[in-house]
Formats: C-alpha cells, sequence, structure tokens
C-alpha cells in the first residue's frame, strides 16, 4: 500500500535530489498548530465522505483557520498527480486508471453539510484520462449544484495541455462562477519550476474561457520567492490583463521538504502592497497579494468583492 506521508515515496522523483536549505521563517508568515473544534468537524466530515484536500495535501499554511470555520478546499480525481512541478508537495506518480464515479456525489454531500456558501475545487493534473478529467469536473459542479443550489462554485483547474479544445469547453459548460487556473511563476522559470506545463498555452486557457463565456470570472495566481524580479511579475500582470482575467493572487513561495525548490528570499509585506496597488492599477477586478494568500484562502468573502467590484464597473459606465 502506498503511504504518501513517506517522502522518497511520495516524491519518487525528487529522491536523488541535493537537499536545498530551508531558511527560517520571518516572523510575518508563521501560524498556529490546528486545534479548534471546528478544524475537527471539518476533517471529520472529509473522513466520513473519503475525500481529499489540497489543504492537507499541499501543506497549506491556512489550513488551521479555513478549516475551523468548515471551508476546504476539495482535491478530485485522487491524490496522486502526474506532473512533478518543483514547488508542489501533492505526491507524484502514477494514479489509479479509473476516476471515482461517486466522488462527484461524495464532494456535494460534504459541501451540503459543510453549509458553504461559496465552495472550491481542485484537482490534481491527470495527464493518463483523455479529457484530463473535464467531464468529471463539470459532474462535480453538476452534483454541487442539485444539492445545494445557492452556493458560488469556483474550480481551479489543471491546464489540460495535452486534451482536445472541447475539454475546456465541457468544464465551461458546466457553468462554475470562478474559474480559476494559476500561472504559478513568471514564464522564466518554467522549466525548473513548473515542467511539463507552458506558460503561453495556460495563459491562453484563461482567454479561451472568456470567449466561451464572457460573463464568468476568471482568476489566476502567483507565488513570488522563487527567483523572480519585480519587473517579471509585473510583466505577468499585463499578460493576465490582456487575457482578460479578473482576479490576481499573489502570495509566498513555502518549501515543503528540503528536496523541493529552494525558497530564494522572504518578499517582505510591503513589497506585497506594492504588488496589490500595481495590479488594482493595471485594471484586475480583485487582487489578493500578501503572504499568507493562496488561491483559496477567504475564497467566499473575495467573491462576493469580485462580484461587488463588477457591478460597480458596469454601473460607471
Amino acid at each position: 500500500m502506498r503511504d504518501n506521508l513517506i517522502p522518497q515515496i511520495r516524491h519518487p522523483e525528487k529522491a536523488n535530489r541535493p537537499d536545498n536549505a530551508q531558511p527560517k521563517k520571518p516572523s510575518w508568515i508563521r501560524v498556529k498548530a490546528p486545534t479548534s473544534e471546528g478544524y475537527k468537524k471539518t476533517r471529520d466530515i472529509m473522513r466520513e465522505n473519503r475525500l481529499v484536500t489540497v489543504c492537507e495535501e499541499a501543506g497549506c499554511p491556512n489550513v488551521g483557520e479555513c478549516w475551523s470555520q468548515g471551508h476546504a478546499t476539495m482535491m478530485i480525481m485522487g491524490e496522486v498527480c502526474t506532473r512533478a512541478c518543483t514547488f508542489c508537495n501533492i505526491a507524484t506518480g502514477k494514479p489509479p486508471e479509473s476516476l471515482d464515479a461517486f466522488e462527484p456525489g461524495r464532494v456535494a454531500a460534504a459541501v451540503k453539510k459543510l453549509g458553504l456558501n461559496h465552495v472550491v475545487i481542485t484537482s490534481v493534473d491527470r495527464d493518463d484520462v483523455e479529457d484530463g478529467g473535464a467531464e468529471h469536473f463539470a459532474q462535480t459542479i453538476r452534483a454541487v449544484r442539485r444539492q445545494s443550489p445557492d452556493t458560488t462554485i469556483e474550480i481551479l483547474t489543471p491546464d489540460f495541455i495535452r486534451c482536445a479544445p472541447d475539454a475546456l469547453e465541457t468544464v465551461v459548460a458546466a457553468k462554475p462562477d470562478v474559474f480559476n487556473h494559476n500561472l504559478e511563476t513568471v514564464p522564466g522559470l518554467y522549466p525548473e519550476v513548473r515542467p511539463g506545463a507552458r506558460y503561453f498555452h495556460s495563459l491562453r486557457l484563461l482567454q479561451r474561457v472568456k470567449e466561451l463565456d464572457p460573463a464568468m470570472f476568471t482568476k489566476s495566481g502567483i507565488m513570488v520567492g522563487l527567483g523572480e524580479d519585480r519587473q517579471s511579475v509585473l510583466q505577468v500582470m499585463d499578460d493576465m490583463r490582456a487575457a482578460d482575467i479578473d482576479f490576481l493572487t499573489i502570495g509566498q513561495y513555502l518549501q515543503p521538504t528540503p528536496k523541493h525548490h529552494w525558497v530564494d528570499r522572504f518578499v517582505t509585506p510591503d513589497e506585497f502592497s506594492g504588488y496589490e496597488k500595481a495590479a488594482y492599477g493595471k485594471g484586475f477586478l480583485m487582487v489578493s497579494a500578501k503572504p499568507l494568500t493562496r488561491s483559496s484562502y477567504h475564497a467566499g468573502d473575495d467573491f462576493a468583492q469580485l462580484r461587488s467590484a463588477r457591478l460597480k464597473k458596469l454601473a460607471k459606465r
């Protein structure tokens, strides 16, 4: 039986990499261990429904805060990814051949039990599946809609790089409220940080979402502290706006293990504030740029602000 808690089994492709030193975290990104009753309740619901969350698998620093409020990001299509990004803590390997046909229903049941007003659904990359899991995403969206019709749905998808164009169309046709796909880093760092992905393909994916459904909110995010410079981050912002992306997230990269990509530096809160100001100046409807920002962190509150910002913009026309 695969034990994903053993590092060399969880990340076999990284086992022979040299260790990278893990620098001490500054005070502004330290968090408390999760111990609240709300956290335990959320954890129990996840276990009862046999669901995987990116909160646990990726080692998110905000899990204690989010789960204490019943906010968990569901990760569908298993817990083993076919990609080997050097920043990511999700297990890499060969997943089970078939997708779990009952998973969409279990996700919907958990969303209803948690009473979520807004849910984020993400997945591992499944390059072994012909449509990349597009139909599975669509089925999950529809299942949540049936059980919780008032819940808004945000999806965080793979890039579908090896799939036919209709894979993306399948997901968009299911009508999520927010379509998120993260660019993760600046294009110059893709070969070492995000091998297997292509910057301009990911950018084009988000642009196509808007072409298929102009009313759908689009969202993307990057990490900083991987070795990028300010100018390259500003260029990514310009590229995103050219693709009509509505919502930008920027957070500090944190190194999961010594085998993962090193932390180049810890970006200061003042620098994050500067990025936020620059992004709003470029026309994003919503920006979250803080050290602990993650794609789904405060996603429900952010969605409400995002929708309000669009309405205000339309009212000015």
